[in-house]
């Protein structure tokens, strides 16, 4: 008989590991825990799931878990998390009646030879499409009207990889493939701020396409 080991032997895919009965959030969030859907797995520390507001009008999906992250199991507590939450306050949400996630639930990274930092590395497109299950999963439970899409990766796995947040950012898009009315928001990532020449501008910009999002949870559209 096989299992989801040997599922994953053969592809990058989470499905099988997804909880079988109904228990909302924490039967996904329990069964996300176990989940080896990828190798990714392997080097994290844990599974990062997504928290907050069971019924968020609003949910926000970044790429992956960080560092900080990794290690305290919750998205966006790092750097990234606090100049998000500056940028939702100063816009007008209150990331206390949202729900926060990630693209991919475990933290890629790379050690230096010389040195024990864990560097950032970029999940490739395998690995996104190997998650969107627990993605899917959590926007479908929660139901919001608004997902914003935080980094190319983030609006990649929502909107398709020929999707450029350079290009169409800020705007209300139609959340492909689902049944009730849902719109995405694409943004820059938080952390791409923090590396930006221009900071300034840069958080200027995200605070800006949060004010759309704003105005469309207020039916100003």
């Amino acid at each position: 008989m096989s299992g989801p080991d040997d599922a994953r032997a053969s592809a990058y895919d989470a499905t099988p590991f997804l909880p079988r009965e109904d228990g909302g959030l924490d039967a996904y969030r329990r069964a996300a825990a176990d989940c080896h859907g990828c190798p990714l797995y392997e080097n994290a520390t844990q599974t990062v799931f997504g928290r907050g507001d069971a019924s968020a009008r609003v949910v926000l999906v970044g790429e992956q878990p960080g560092d900080q992250e990794d290690r305290q199991g919750e998205p966006f507590v790092g750097p990234a998390g606090r100049l998000l939450d500056k940028a939702l306050a100063e816009a007008g949400i209150d990331r206390g009646t949202a729900y926060v996630t990630n693209a991919v639930k475990h933290f890629k990274f790379t050690v230096p030879e010389r040195g024990k930092r864990r560097i950032h590395k970029a999940p490739s497109l395998r690995e996104v499409s190997a998650c969107e299950p627990w993605l899917r999963a959590e926007l479908e439970l929660v139901g919001p009207e608004v997902v914003v899409a935080l980094g190319a990766t983030a609006a990649k796995a929502l909107l398709g990889a020929s999707f450029r947040v350079t290009k169409d950012r800020g705007s209300l898009i139609l959340l492909p493939g689902t049944e009730e009315e849902q719109y995405v928001v694409a943004t820059v990532h938080p952390s791409a701020i923090l590396r930006a020449d221009d900071r300034e501008a840069a958080y200027a910009g995200l605070v800006s396409d949060l004010r759309v999002v704003a105005r469309a949870l207020d039916g100003h559209t």
